[in-house]
């Protein structure tokens, strides 16, 4: 029993310590001309489905829970925003190449079309980001579109 209790108080001291070691959040208070929706005429329908869907962890402002602020959740975040920024950054498209505009068209849609995106982990969480049907096809169809304008 005293080991449980001793095993207790430094589990519980290492989760206080952690809280002192922030991130560095992706919020921005403005959008850059460079941004996808800015740049381009985006549809109402197409414009709701990205930003609830896509624009947490694909853009330079992420809309965080209450539950970011504890370590180490914040970090398991962070390291998953940082990962989605990477592979496509809608605040930047503008900064895009022509050509990597239309490689990251074809990934969007297939990603999309397959369900890999949005991931599961965070639909589980944010119930709003499951793309419908008739929304899967909204942004294929403008995407097509898009790509085939470049």
């Amino acid at each position: 029993m005293k080991l449980v209790k001793i095993i207790s108080w430094i589990t519980l001291i290492i989760f206080a310590v952690i809280q002192f070691f922030p991130v560095n959040y992706n919020q921005s208070e403005t959008i850059p001309q460079t941004d996808f929706m800015i740049v381009n005429k985006v549809p109402a329908t197409v414009y709701k489905t990205l930003h609830v869907s896509c624009y947490d962890c694909h853009s330079n402002n992420t809309s965080y829970p209450w539950y970011n602020k504890l370590q180490p959740v914040a970090w398991y975040l962070e390291k998953h925003i940082d990962n989605g920024k990477k592979d496509l950054n809608f605040s930047v498209w503008g900064d895009y190449s022509d050509r990597r505009k239309k490689s990251k068209i074809n990934s969007i849609m297939n990603q999309i079309e397959s369900g890999e995106m949005p991931i599961y982990s965070y639909t589980v969480i944010h119930r709003n980001a499951i793309i419908s049907k008739s929304d899967k096809e909204a942004v294929i169809k403008y995407m097509t579109s898009l790509k085939d304008s470049l």
